[in-house]
């Protein structure tokens, strides 16, 4: 999980240890002393019950935590349980309300005095390495001043250090209402939310971000990512072409844009296998349950008759050893018949459900051409921009590699009678889809010739074209 380094810290962090530093010995000493005889005071039986001794006890308290935190980092909570205690004792005689006092005492529970009191000891803690009592303390800072943005920031930073990073959510969201523009909030809370797998907050907040900050590369950037990993391609796609008609060269861009469109079309030639697979699968499972059937009630007439010359051979081992495999063959049939029903009715469900499948196939196979050619599209634009991007290269290369590997598949399938209509026609088309992969699989060679994928491709490759040469194949090269 990402979390915060702000320079902006060093500044604001060193408040507290400055305070501490810059204590005179006399002014130190008054302090200690106005400290000692607070803590007396409260202990006295009639002075723990006036309201003014709880109020001198929040305000020496509270000038502890924002000019000598080291005499004690709890002050500003001290304080604060003081300026408590001064509304429950100081009521007004006639109408039972908060006294004159009492009401002081709540308006310093609001006040930037003690916002700032809570803020020092926060930090104090936090340089301490206490982090759970910063994130509490700084957290209360929040609750005094809601509306300001370092506290926010603070108390957010700091509950990511505690067992409970991703309360820091609460946190960074108060940040961002309250006005806060630092990129860096967006992009954790965003972070914490997709740990968190809470997608949906995660991209609304990138989406607030982007609002607020509509040049930020990394905010972006953060949403292709998760829109790619949560399985959103398309919403993906759709913003990184918004940002090339920014950019039209970015390279960074064009290459993810060539990559999702590979992973597309590899999804998607995975689904077309798959389909036409389940469509070929239907009529040879009702074919072969037909079958089944007809072998069983075969079966079941042979053990009728060997059961009758049982009867009168009762004592023919043979005709005894044959009822026990015929019998076999009966139990192996019916499991085999309940396992073609089960097939036939899955597959007559997957045709209902699917409708027109042959429609479906034909729209999946434009699909996955139109990804096929986006994604080489995107790579031959990158090149365009930088001819010498390894990358680009490479997966290029390996584009028109796979493709040939594709169609040669065709072949594989081909009884002699189907090879000697279009095999060499075939043929053809896979050796020019091999020698397409060749000239970028040689250029990103030259620009880096120690990745051993593409060593280990390259060669394999000439090897497969030296093939085609000596067989004489012509090579049909196509788009």
């Amino acid at each position: 999980m990402k979390r915060f380094s702000f320079f902006l810290l060093a500044g604001f962090l060193s408040v507290g240890a400055s305070y501490a530093q810059g204590l005179d010995a006399l002014t130190e000493k008054a302090f200690q002393s106005e400290k000692e005889k607070s803590d007396k005071a409260i202990t006295d039986e009639k002075a723990s019950v006036k309201p003014k001794t709880w109020m001198d006890r929040a305000k020496t308290y509270e000038n502890i935590a924002t000019q000598a935190i080291k005499l004690d980092s709890n002050a500003a909570t001290v304080a604060y349980d003081a300026y408590k205690k001064v509304v429950e004792l100081d009521k007004d005689k006639k109408t039972g309300g908060p006294g004159k006092m009492a009401k002081e005492a709540e308006e310093a529970m609001k006040g930037q005095t003690l916002f700032q009191a809570f803020m020092n000891s926060g930090i104090y803690k936090y340089q301490a390495k206490n982090f759970k009592d910063a994130a509490a303390l700084m957290s209360r800072a929040g609750e005094i001043n809601p509306k300001d943005t370092t506290a926010a920031l603070y108390a957010g930073i700091f509950t990511q250090n505690t067992e409970k990073p991703s309360d820091a959510k609460a946190h960074f969201e108060r940040y961002i209402e309250n006005g806060g523009k630092d990129q860096s909030v967006y992009t954790t809370l965003v972070s914490l939310y997709y740990q968190d797998k809470e997608i949906e907050k995660a991209l609304a907040t990138i989406d607030k971000g982007i609002a607020t900050l509509p040049n930020s590369k990394d905010l972006a950037t953060q949403k292709t990512s998760i829109l790619v990993t949560s399985g959103k391609m398309d919403d993906a796609i759709a913003v990184l072409k918004g940002q090339l008609a920014k950019d039209p060269n970015n390279v960074n861009h064009l290459l993810t844009l060539a990559s999702l469109y590979g992973d597309k079309n590899n999804k998607g030639t995975e689904e077309l296998s798959k389909l036409m697979s389940s469509a070929k699968k239907g009529p040879n499972a009702t074919k072969q349950l037909s079958e089944e059937k007809v072998v069983l009630k075969e079966s079941q007439n042979e053990l009728t008759r060997l059961t009758a010359r049982a009867k009168k051979e009762p004592k023919n081992a043979d005709v005894k050893n044959q009822i026990a495999r015929v019998n076999q063959m009966i139990a192996d049939s019916k499991t085999k018949i309940t396992g073609l029903e089960k097939e036939v009715a899955e597959q007559a469900q997957a045709s209902a459900a699917a409708g027109n499948q042959e429609q479906k196939i034909a729209e999946l196979t434009k699909q996955v051409e139109e990804s096929r050619v986006a994604s080489k599209d995107y790579y031959t634009k990158a090149l365009a921009a930088d001819p010498n991007n390894f990358d680009a290269n490479f997966n290029l290369g390996a584009a028109y590699f796979n493709e040939a590997v594709q169609i040669r598949k065709q072949l594989e399938m081909m009884d002699m009678k189907d090879y000697q209509t279009k095999g060499k026609e075939i043929e053809g088309q896979v050796c020019g889809k091999f020698k397409q992969a060749l000239p970028y699989f040689e250029k990103a060679k030259s620009v880096k010739d120690t990745d051993q994928d593409l060593n280990d491709n390259l060669t394999n490759l000439q090897n497969i074209l030296k093939q085609f040469e000596e067989k004489k194949i012509p090579c049909v090269e196509s788009k």
